[in-house]
């Protein structure tokens, strides 16, 4: 029972660790009498072992059919490379069968494994089925095949196989042939379909770091900006994501998606912008969008798809760190939410969002308290985590309290591709350890079926995702596995010897710890979402913002920031700056000082919105920091008045005032939302109050009256003149009828002038209009004349008072005061 808990990583228990010690003692009796006896002689498979660690290097590059059945031919193909200073003579490439092994602790024990042993790696097949090489100079290579058939393998029973390749040669000063290197591998002998197969679910994650900005266009559609188009190198032919797609095509997987990729991409199949310096440029990569989008479409049909929350939160540090600061879980609900709606609006399938995956399956009760609050009832959790003490591998599903089941993974084959898979030889000994495994585990118990659930690394590298299909090919024959999906497995009757305890937050390992987002990635993420909530309420169409920046926050809680600390505070900083940058759109205009003359008057603010769409549910206050020489409103410190802007236009806002002293009052303009948070920066000027006193009054009103009399002595004057005036004129007309013969030439000529030219008097007969008309339009010639010519009327006029008197070179006076800010001629 114990192989299988010591597999897993878990530490054996107290009583097993005494056993240990207690065998150790035992065995070492014997051990400290050989030492006293002296050393023996090396044996000849020791010698063998030190001749192999002399630097020969064998490299299996391919091995087909990765699960032979009878019948088979088993090819074997890759590299010897002479790493040591001596020349390899008589080099002979063999394939050796070695011992089976029965247990999964057995399997990693034989990988371990160093030096060649000859109980251990067993006899070569020899005859026929070699490779020579005849001469191996130092630092030289050599490529080999070998096809063997597989009833020549001895091959017996049904289970996992040691199988070697080894180079054996000479070195000069050796007499005979030795093992110089030697590869080990397993091969899966199942020639017939197992009585209770395994069912096997494998996760299949498509699943990318952020890349959509919370920027968007002005336009109606808000064209999306993306940070760069790395997303795009992964799309193309033979990028990591187009390679995920293509080989889960053909592949019994469950699809676990970031709906946050697949909403992207979808942006990238129309018009997008990407981010150039400060500016952005048109984004080139519809084609290859599209292309992807279409492949993956038609490759989940028919598949269950598994929707993580939008983003894919990390929900240990959300655990760990992000609990700690108000707000940050209230992110994982909605963001469910739009995953499910998003995966169903872009690939017309219903996903499930019942599963939460904590990084690399490690669980304590905070994260699955985390996990569980957006809703989901099952966690994804690893056996490295949940340790098993039992002899055999467990099926996945287990509850572990409040309704809530773990989904166990089996810690080794979802660890098995995560290294360097870019040598085809890592690959191939991947492949065959991951089918021994999977092997091993139906043979633990043989009578009894069981569910086993497979989930690797979230964002594998195009050579990892190319072995995972290789070792899934492997098992496409079906003897030992029958493919299974994740709803399927996590319904699966659990055994109920299997562990149900989340181990505790002490135990959480502390390497994945140091990777979790710190407390104050948590506090960044809270100032964001709170400037958010203070503009979404001022704006007409707040969808418009509302959308990109919750996005936006969610993917600052990737999981995919663990191990990127830089790049992670990189994107917090933008997403918060240019949402900055749209508040202070709708700002208050800087006014210069103001003086005011006078008990009251009017002050008036100017509020701007730069932005493409109204704001409303705004007040403006303004506070006057010295009301006893200025209030505001009547009698108050404080006005207030409502705020509602259209689109690229601005509000003058206007307050009256009124004076009570002299002196400078500070005034302070600030913006309010209606539920009383203050938006954006006060703005700050001075009033000069100047008070008019009644002193001053009775100065200005003793000037005003100064000036009337004035005019009415002005006045007086003229009409004494123009009477003198008209007495001279009647005197001058009595003499000019005595002289008759002057008179008739006046008349005959039509144009009668006196001596010294003036024109004759309107009153003679010979110039009595022919209508009142003309002698009203004659009359007012006649008057500007004299109006210019400074004189009164001439002689012959009407007396003072009668309708055809001169008018008077001046208005009628008035006895009121002038009004405010008029201007008096004088």
């Amino acid at each position: 029972m114990a192989e299988a808990a010591e597999f897993q990583g878990r530490s054996p228990s107290p009583a097993r660790r005494w056993l240990r010690r207690t065998a150790s003692v035992i065995t070492g009796v014997p051990l400290l009498a050989g030492l006293l006896c002296g050393p023996a002689a090396p044996s000849a498979s020791a010698a063998e072992s030190r001749a192999g660690a002399r630097g020969v290097d064998v490299s299996l590059d391919t091995l087909t059919p990765s699960a032979p059945v009878k019948g088979d031919t088993l090819t074997v193909s890759g590299t010897v490379t002479n790493e040591g200073k001596e020349t390899v003579s008589q080099g002979q490439v063999d394939l050796r069968v070695g011992p089976s092994v029965s247990s999964r602790g057995a399997i990693e024990a034989v990988s371990k494994r160093g030096a060649f042993t000859q109980d251990g790696d067993g006899t070569p097949v020899g005859g026929t089925y070699t490779f020579k090489i005849p001469r191996l100079a130092a630092g030289g290579s050599q490529d080999f095949s070998l096809a063997v058939p597989v009833d020549k393998l001895g091959l017996d029973e049904e289970g996992v196989y040691q199988l070697g390749v080894s180079l054996s040669g000479r070195t000069p000063g050796d007499t005979s042939d030795r093992v110089l290197g030697i590869e080990r591998t397993f091969l899966p002998w199942q020639p017939d379909a197992a009585e209770k197969k395994t069912q096997f679910t494998y996760l299949w994650p498509l699943i990318s770091s952020p890349h959509m900005s919370a920027q968007t266009g002005s336009d109606d559609q808000q064209t999306p900006v993306l940070d760069n188009e790395a997303l795009a190198a992964e799309l193309a032919p033979g990028g990591r994501l187009e390679q995920l797609v293509s080989l889960g095509a053909e592949l019994p997987v469950t699809w676990v998606i970031d709906p946050d990729l697949l909403a992207t991409v979808d942006a990238m199949t129309r018009s997008y912008q990407v981010k150039d310096g400060t500016a952005t440029v048109a984004g080139k990569n519809q084609a290859v969008a599209k292309q992807w989008l279409s492949a993956l479409d038609k490759a989940v049909q028919g598949h269950k798809i598994v929707a993580l929350p939008y983003g894919d939160p990390d929900l240990a540090s959300l655990a760990h760190r992000g609990k700690d600061v108000s707000g940050s879980l209230s992110h994982l609900q909605p963001a469910t939410e739009v995953a499910e709606t998003t995966v169903e609006t872009i690939l017309h399938v219903k996903p499930s969002v019942d599963f939460a995956w904590p990084v690399e399956g490690a669980l304590d009760p905070s994260i699955v308290d985390v996990a569980t609050s957006a809703g989901a009832d099952k966690v994804i959790a690893r056996s490295d985590s949940l340790h098993d003490d039992l002899s055999y591998s467990p099926t996945a599903a287990r509850p572990i309290g409040g309704g809530t089941t773990a989904v166990v993974s089996d810690a080794f084959l979802s660890k098995a591709f995560a290294g360097d898979m870019t040598h085809a030889g890592d690959s191939t000994l991947a492949v065959q350890r991951f089918l021994a495994h999977t092997l091993t585990v139906t043979q633990q118990q043989p009578g009894k079926q069981r569910s086993i659930v497979v989930a690797p690394q979230r964002m594998p590298t195009v050579s990892q995702a190319q072995t995972m299909a290789g070792a899934l090919r492997g098992l496409a024959a079906q003897r030992w596995t029958q493919p299974s999906d994740l709803v399927a497995a996590a319904a699966a009757k659990p055994d109920p010897r299997a562990t149900t305890r989340v181990p505790s937050t002490a135990r959480y390992p502390q390497q994945l710890r140091r990777q979790e987002l710190p407390v104050q990635a948590f506090q960044e993420m809270k100032t964001t979402q709170d400037t958010l909530d203070n503009f979404k309420v001022i704006l007409t169409a707040a969808y418009r913002v509302v959308t990109p920046f919750g996005n936006a926050i969610n993917r600052e809680m990737s999981t995919s920031w663990r191990g990127h600390p830089e790049p992670a505070q990189v994107y917090r900083a933008g997403v918060f700056q240019y949402l900055k940058s749209l508040t202070a759109e709708v700002q208050l205009i800087d006014k210069s000082d103001l003086t005011l003359s006078g008990r009251s008057a009017t002050i008036p603010v100017t509020v701007q919105n730069r932005l493409l769409q109204g704001v409303d549910h705004l007040v403006l206050r303004l506070t006057s920091t010295k009301p006893t020489r200025l209030k505001l409103n009547g009698d108050s410190v404080v006005a207030q008045q409502p705020v509602r802007i259209d689109g690229g236009h601005s509000q003058s806002v206007k307050f009256t005032a009124s004076a009570n002293a002299n002196g400078p009052v500070p005034m302070t303009a600030q913006l309010y939302t209606e539920d009383g948070k203050p938006y954006g920066k006060p703005m700050s000027f001075t009033v000069k109050v100047s008070e008019i006193t009644p002193t001053v009054m009775l100065v200005i009103a003793g000037g005003v009256l100064l000036l009337v009399l004035a005019g009415i002595r002005m006045y007086t004057h003229r009409k004494r003149a123009a009477a003198r005036d008209a007495a001279a004129q009647a005197e001058t007309d009595a003499g000019n009828a005595a002289d008759g013969s002057t008179a008739d030439e006046a008349a005959r000529d039509g144009s009668p002038e006196d001596e010294a030219g003036r024109p004759a008097p309107d009153g003679s007969p010979e110039d009595e209009p022919a209508s009142d008309e003309a002698s009203s339009e004659r009359t007012t010639a006649d008057e500007s004349d004299e109006e210019r010519a400074g004189r009164g009327p001439t002689a012959g006029s009407q007396d003072p008072g009668q309708p055809s008197d001169p008018t008077p070179d001046t208005g009628a006076q008035s006895t009121d005061p002038s009004g405010p800010g008029e201007k008096v001629d004088r």
